[in-house]
């Protein structure tokens, strides 16, 4: 039995939920702003410091080698030393990095320093869903998760409105740019300061009073506010208690949990693979077609806009039609767009298309980060989230890669025909391995998969 998830779950969406939102989500949105920037920063560099091609692309890989790395290095850290800790410090790390990066006249060290900045950010991006999804009661969890997921989108055309309106100003353009993506962090980590420690990951450790006490902490603001909270309805659970690492990795493969694990590496690598083969080569393919509306500023900012509703359209069917639903059908939508994107004939067509493509495909993160953050049991839940997200990012190396290949021997359809089987095929793998979450407690949804 756990009277701390009972706790929790009588909350009521408040005040306290809504201080958790931003500040996750803020970070998030740094985190986006950090890796959609270099875009706008590397064709300045290539000229200002004479790279080569393959220097160039070295660079272009460097935020997804540290997110790797980060992601992988928070989720196993998040379950051993705590939620908290993982997350102040990734903040603290894309900081010092990202301005250390600003200050470099080499490549090779802006390389190393973007490395660092990217463990930051994917160190960040792997444990904040599901460190504050333990805080939410399951009537809100999907949509609250979801709606944090969504502020990537706004760091995105933050950068935008960046790489085209100060990069160019001067010399120094991208280093200010740099410089104004980092400093803000300061003050994000001073508010996020007061941020308590995850009570159900304080009882998986063995410290209930800890998690107890934090919790009459977070009911007397409620009660200061006038909630009147109800009784705690205590459900039966599976006992939990924190392993060591290799426990922690070997539970995550441990009867059917193995299932659900499995999944999540197919559905990021799904979802990671054909987002980075459509955005970061299609443009390029597009005008070598003769399609210059995808250089201009007007193409770029609407498909940056267009995964403001994307993100949070999909955090709304977190809760009406259920996690798994909500991944699958913007999947097959996205797959969907970007065959409308591959037969486009006019500048009206590409834009159309262009823009409901950006929406499915960043929909799907939205209920990719709240699923992900929800099938795991709490004793592994950032392993299991920070080892999926790290799997993603081999999707995100690999697929520019691999289009690199398919284009030139099998052209458009070769390109298309391959991402769009992939998103289909992750489609069907959510559809067929996942576990139904949407009006659960992270306790039964736990307590369903060793059962």
């Amino acid at each position: 039995m756990s009277m701390i998830s009972a706790r929790i779950e009588r909350l009521p969406f408040a005040r306290f939920h809504t201080h958790l939102l931003l500040m996750g989500g803020l970070g998030y949105m740094f985190d986006a702003m950090d890796a959609a920037v270099l875009a706008f920063i590397l064709p300045v560099l290539r000229t200002a410091w004479n790279l080569s091609s393959v220097q160039i692309g070295v660079l272009g890989s460097s935020t997804y080698i540290g997110f790797l790395f980060g992601a992988l290095l928070a989720g196993t850290l998040g379950d051993l030393i705590g939620r908290r800790a993982v997350m102040m410090s990734a903040l603290a790390l894309y900081c010092a990095a990202s301005i250390v990066s600003a200050a470099v006249d080499t490549w090779p060290s802006f390389f190393a320093a973007r490395v660092v900045a990217g463990m930051g950010t994917g160190a960040e991006s792997a444990i904040i869903a599901p460190y504050l999804a333990e805080f939410v009661a399951r009537r809100y969890r999907g949509s609250f998760t979801g709606a944090l997921a969504g502020f990537f989108s706004f760091g995105f055309v933050a950068a935008a409105l960046l790489g085209y309106f100060i990069v160019p100003t001067s010399d120094n353009g991208w280093r200010i740019v740099l410089v104004i993506t980092a400093v803000p962090v300061v003050m994000l980590l001073w508010w996020r300061r007061s941020l308590p420690e995850s009570p159900r990951w304080l009882e998986s450790r063995g410290r209930g009073k800890e998690a107890e006490a934090l919790l009459d902490r977070i009911e007397a603001g409620f009660a200061r506010e006038g909630h009147v909270l109800p009784q705690p309805v205590v459900e039966a659970t599976v006992p939990a208690a924190g392993g060591t690492l290799l426990a922690n990795f070997a539970a995550l493969l441990a009867g059917r949990q193995a299932r659900i694990t499995i999944m999540t590496w197919i559905m990021w690598l799904a979802i990671t693979f054909s987002y980075y083969s459509f955005f970061v080569w299609i443009p390029g393919l597009l005008v070598q077609n003769g399609m210059s509306i995808t250089k201009s500023f007007a193409y770029s900012i609407a498909i940056y806009c267009a995964q403001i509703p994307g993100y949070f359209s999909a955090a709304y069917f977190n809760e009406r039609i259920g996690r798994q639903a909500t991944i699958a059908t913007y999947m097959v939508l996205g797959g969907v767009s970007a065959l409308g994107l591959a037969f486009a004939q006019s500048d009206q067509q590409i834009m159309a298309a262009g823009i409901f493509l950006s929406l499915f495909m960043n929909g799907t993160y939205a209920g990719v980060y709240a699923y992900t953050a929800e099938v795991f049991p709490t004793p592994v839940r950032t392993t299991g989230a920070g080892l999926a997200s790290a799997i993603g990012r081999i999707g995100a190396i690999v697929s520019p890669i691999l289009v690199g290949y398919l284009y030139p021997n099998f052209g458009f359809g070769g390109v298309f025909g391959v991402t769009t089987t992939v998103l289909l095929l992750g489609a069907v793998t959510v559809v067929l391995m996942g576990v139904p979450t949407r009006g659960r407690s992270l306790e039964e949804i736990a307590a369903g998969e060793v059962a």
